[in-house]
């Protein structure tokens, strides 16, 4: 498999310590990490299979970083990249905008043929999310205020189904 390069804004840290999961998952040397505000978005342009990840902030809105880093982003050619998505969400507090960050994430990908590792939904408990597309999450999505526990088991299943999707 090629590289992967994961990208992942963060404020509190969870985002960061899910990044660290994925790699684990991976395998140390498969995933190369970054945080996107020690990076230029064409940094994200030396990988072929790129991964994503955001926290969501209040209602709907993205990580401080992220939402100064998309604009830039998405200006630049990925055609030929595979892209995997995924954030974190608050579906007790939230339920009603449950990681719609990931949701604009998604909206915000130029090129939706490429996004792949669309997770399913069951298992959470919220009634309204952006990022939800034709019953899956567009993305593996955690919740790790109120389901922390189960953070392991989702990100092994995610890595697994990726691992098939990546080239």
């Amino acid at each position: 498999m090629k590289k992967i390069g994961l990208f992942y804004g963060t404020t509190s840290g969870k985002t960061k310590r899910v990044a660290e999961q994925i790699k684990k998952e991976f395998g140390e040397k498969t995933v190369d990490l970054f945080d996107i505000k020690q990076i230029k978005p064409e940094d994200i342009l030396k990988y072929d299979n790129l991964i994503f990840g955001t926290s969501a902030w209040g209602i709907v809105d993205m990580q401080d970083d992220w939402e100064v880093f998309i604009d830039d982003m998405v200006e630049l050619d990925l055609k030929g990249k595979i892209i995997a998505l995924y954030g974190l969400g608050d579906q007790k507090e939230y339920p009603g905008s449950f990681a719609d960050a990931l949701g604009t994430l998604y909206c915000r990908m130029p090129d939706k043929d490429q996004i792949v590792g669309f997770f399913p939904t069951s298992g959470y408990k919220y009634y309204y999310s952006s990022a939800e597309k034709d019953g899956k999450f567009v993305g593996l999505v955690i919740d790790e205020d109120y389901q922390s526990e189960k953070t392991a088991e989702r990100v092994k299943k995610w890595v697994t189904q990726l691992k098939k999707e990546f080239k």
